[in-house]
């Protein structure tokens, strides 16, 4: 997937920027900040910008084999505001969809339309893949996520009950959305 440029509404998304070592730290602490506000991806709040690089460092050696591509949305200041990454399958008989993984955006600027866009990228930039016929991504259950994505076209075509642990006692389905490219 090529480096490519999109403005909306003040922000400015970026398909594959380089991730120099000051962009690595501004993703952590955008990372760390959703998390710690309650957002659902991939970690239980609090969490310090060390407990996140793990899992941008599995993201970093997907995009060093050409199967992982960020997608950044940055604000009126060039920070890092969003941040999703688009996976591609490398299971022969499905490679004619991708993962979307990992969907943020920064508390500051929820509520005002930069999800809905960071989704509408995500799919433009999907959409320009030869042979890509669909996204398909995960959310976790009980935050009302499955409304957000059906509102950006996704349906819901699965849903594993309490398969995510986010506490003793706390567990939430794994729910399975999907958006078809007609």
């Amino acid at each position: 997937m090529s480096n490519r440029t999109v403005l909306c509404m003040g922000m400015r998304y970026v398909l594959g920027p380089e991730i120099t070592p000051a962009l690595e730290e501004a993703l952590l602490r955008l990372w760390a900040d959703v998390t710690n506000a309650g957002g659902a991806v991939g970690l239980v709040p609090p969490v310090t910008t060390e407990d996140v690089r793990g899992l941008l460092a599995a993201h970093l050696r997907g995009m060093a084999q050409g199967t992982t591509t960020p997608l950044v949305g940055f604000d009126e200041n060039d920070r890092p505001a969003a941040l999703a990454f688009l996976v591609l399958n490398t299971h022969d008989l499905m490679r004619h969809w991708l993962w979307l993984y990992r969907v943020m955006v920064h508390p500051s600027r929820q509520g005002r339309g930069t999800g809905r866009e960071l989704m509408k990228a995500a799919e433009t930039a999907a959409r320009s893949i030869d042979g890509i016929r669909g996204i398909r991504l995960t959310a976790r259950g009980g935050m009302g996520l499955e409304r957000f994505y059906e509102s950006c076209g996704y349906k819901e075509v699965g849903r594993v009950p309490d398969a995510i642990r986010v506490a003793d006692g706390d567990l939430r389905d794994d729910v399975i959305m999907w958006l078809p490219f007609s």
